[in-house]
């Protein structure tokens, strides 16, 4: 019998590896899934020194080859995405398909660059708590704000328990990163787009010219849905992974 197909699952910024417990619960057995916490997150937090996008596309490469992994479909939400456009530009012949859930292969705006070094000095301030404080609730999409209180307590949670160390490294790796826009242009695997029109992260408008780069190209447009698409809209997120890794693996 040939061996599962894998799918490999990346939490964004603040996040870990928690977030997809639910989101996967009802997964199909005909795949093995992986849910790995990136460097300096969750439990994943001993002798971590660099947190660029690339050390974390070489610490998932180590961690892949470890398990016998040689291909997996990447979902990769927000930051969790960027790692994946690291390993997808480093290890190609890794990547069977990457999605994109609510992240970008753009660089950081000059604002948003400004806006991390703000953020930076925050935590460097106040502490994480206080950030997180702010931080997660923007996230959600206006209609979903006072409805998912319980999933924005258990994100804010997490991300209270992420070390200083940590969000400020993170803050920079993100703010450094540089423009992946050519990995969808040179894809040889689909490649999904899981976007939120409420998302202010990742603005839909700066997503749309990257659509058409893949020569294989899956989008999800989602109303009322912010940056957090599996707590918001977890059934149909849910279905479109499934059935875009239905046609990566053909199943």
């Amino acid at each position: 019998m040939s061996p599962l197909p894998v799918i490999v699952l990346l939490h964004g910024f603040g996040e870990s590896r928690e977030i997809w417990t639910d989101f996967t619960r009802d997964f199909p057995d005909q795949y093995r899934l992986l849910t790995p916490n990136l460097l300096g997150f969750g439990t994943n937090i001993h002798d971590v020194r660099d947190y660029s996008m690339e050390a974390q596309a070489r610490y998932l490469a180590d961690y892949l080859r470890q398990r016998h992994v040689e291909k997996a479909l990447l979902v990769g939400h927000s930051m969790g995405g960027y790692a994946a456009l690291a390993f997808a530009e480093r290890y190609p012949d890794m990547v069977a398909g990457l999605s994109l859930f609510h992240s970008t292969a753009l660089p950081d705006t000059e604002e948003k660059k400004a806006n991390r070094d703000k953020n930076i000095d925050f935590v460097q301030r106040h502490g994480v708590e206080k950030f997180m404080e702010s931080f997660i609730r923007p996230l959600f999409a206006p209609a979903n704000r006072e409805r998912l209180i319980d999933e924005r307590c258990f994100l804010e949670d997490i991300g209270k328990a992420t070390p200083v160390e940590t969000v400020t490294g993170a803050l920079r790796a993100m703010k450094e990163r540089p423009n992946r826009t050519e990995v969808l242009r040179t894809a040889g695997y689909p490649v999904q787009f899981i976007v939120g029109k409420d998302d202010v992260a990742v603005p839909v408008e700066s997503l749309l010219p990257q659509l058409a780069l893949p020569a294989e190209s899956h989008v999800l447009l989602l109303d009322d849905v912010g940056h957090l698409g599996y707590f918001e809209q977890p059934e149909v997120t849910r279905r479109a992974v499934l059935d875009f890794a239905g046609r990566v693996f053909g199943r």
